[in-house]
């Protein structure tokens, strides 16, 4: 495969990147700031940045300390003041020489620092070049480089919470357990094959169909976790829907704790979906304020209703809300009837404030009934969407698949599992049933990057930041 490059220097195929030179990137936001920070790494980072360096020798210094200096233009005029931090392999994030320079944070100053990099022979690093190498260096595996990304992206509490527990190695960790139970398995019956005209049983097939069984359920539990995974990853969200005039968008706005969206009494005010944000107990809700729904002749609020369906179908979650002073139980009954089955439905009376005592609150089953205007009973609301989305209790535990790689790689781990657990029980020769045990093997492998390839990896970290 040949390489193109760009027209700011890097290569157009990250799979063609030659790991071997030295790389840097501006690794803050674009934009003026206090300061600006340049990350340049690889095995001679240390000598081509003192070439442009005045100050002391960082080639001689201490790793892991900080030195004052100036970076001088090729006519030795002062570029900028900087701070270098020094970084020696293999104790950096990328398990090579690492200098960051902490500059002025002027678009203008940091670019000029970088084209002096350029001369040195440094080139341009390329989206996720440095988590990469990090990974090449073996100081993460990839389910943990991968979780870096996360990390950079995350939104809420739970996002970030998420990817702490993935670059730990939360995931890695299980799956390595369970790749070492299947290599303590594959030895003993390729031990037998040695032993293959002397009829000699090594491993137990009991014992082995017990091991298999355990990792069945450990991937189950893991493929399953993708939902939670998602939600707490990318957010969860939520169609706010009901009849007009039920008090969706004053919802919305006591949800916010903000005048989001337009409230009036006349029935069908809002046309079109209002989108906003909150995190409850540290995961990103995304609230949708629906157009009433109803039978209508107005074109433009048919549109709406439309709209609302649409979101229905999309979100993750419904809330239908329904007025308790305008709703029998029988009426409520026919109307959640018609709302998608599939979908957790949340279902909340409003407007308790108006109905005083009137209202019968076993009529309405478990419905949460609240004020929206007066803001009550509103935690009851958020606790119970909790639950519904599944993200109490167990959704709090940050040991879930976050990634469609992995759920697919899982999926052909528990097919073979299946095909290894179906020859044991029909006798079938241990040479064969080696073969399933190794698709399950590289399976697991391709999780954590001990078995993988360069499309794989390319398309993992083109999704990184330059810089990172």
């Amino acid at each position: 495969m040949r390489c193109s490059i760009l027209t700011n220097g890097t290569f157009a195929q990250n799979n063609c990147l030659d790991f071997s030179s030295t790389i840097a990137a501006i690794a803050t936001p674009p934009g003026i700031s206090a300061t600006g920070m340049i990350r340049v790494s690889g095995k001679d980072a240390l000598r081509l940045v003192s070439s442009i360096f005045r100050g002391k020798n960082l080639d001689e210094q201490e790793s892991h300390t900080m030195h004052f200096g100036k970076v001088l233009s090729k006519e030795g005029e002062v570029i900028d003041e900087v701070v270098a931090g020094i970084f020696k392999a293999p104790k950096s994030f990328t398990g090579e020489n690492v200098v960051e320079l902490s500059c002025h944070g002027s678009p203008y100053v940091l670019q000029k620092v970088m084209e002096r990099l350029f001369d040195t022979g440094i080139r341009q690093a390329a989206a996720g070049e440095f988590t990469k190498r990090a990974f090449l260096n073996g100081k993460m595996d990839l389910a943990m480089a991968e979780a870096v990304g996360d990390l950079i992206h995350s939104e809420s509490k739970g996002a970030h919470l998420s990817a702490i527990h993935q670059m730990k190695g939360g995931i890695s960790k299980k799956v390595k357990e369970l790749r070492d139970e299947l290599v303590n398995l594959t030895s003993l019956l390729e031990l037998e094959l040695d032993f293959g005209e002397e009829d000699v049983e090594f491993a137990d097939r009991t014992q082995l169909l017990n091991i298999l069984e355990k990792i069945d359920a450990e991937v189950g539990i893991l493929i399953k976790s993708f939902s939670t995974g998602k939600m707490v990853k990318n957010g969860v969200s939520v169609a706010i829907v009901g009849k007009p005039n039920a008090g969706k968008s004053t919802l919305l706005n006591a949800l916010l704790n903000e005048e989001k969206a337009i409230v009036s009494s006349i029935a069908g005010t809002t046309r079109d979906v209002i989108e906003d944000v909150m995190e409850l107990e540290g995961i990103l809700f995304r609230f949708f304020d629906t157009a009433g729904l109803r039978e209508t002749n107005d074109e433009i609020e048919d549109m709406g209703i439309k709209r609302a369906r649409q979101k229905m179908e999309q979100a993750h979650a419904i809330i239908y809300l329904f007025d308790v002073n305008e709703m029998s139980a029988e009426e409520l009954r026919l109307e959640l009837e018609a709302l998608p089955s599939e979908k957790p439905v949340l279902v909340v009376g409003n407007k308790t404030d108006l109905a005083g005592e009137t209202v019968d609150h076993d009529a309405f089953g478990e419905a949460i009934l609240i004020s929206s205007k007066k803001a009550d009973n509103l935690e009851a609301l958020q606790n119970s969407l909790l639950e519904k989305v599944g993200l109490t209790g167990e959704g709090n535990d940050y040991s879930h698949i976050t990634t469609l790689r992995h759920v697919e790689a899982l999926k052909r781990i528990n097919q073979s599992v299946a095909d290894i657990k179906g020859a044991l029980e029909m006798g079938i020769s241990s040479e064969l049933v080696i073969q399933d045990i190794k698709i399950a093997l590289e399976a697991m492998g391709e999780i954590t990057g001990e078995v993988t390839n360069d499309e794989i990896l390319g398309n993992i970290f083109s999704k990184f930041c330059i810089g990172k």
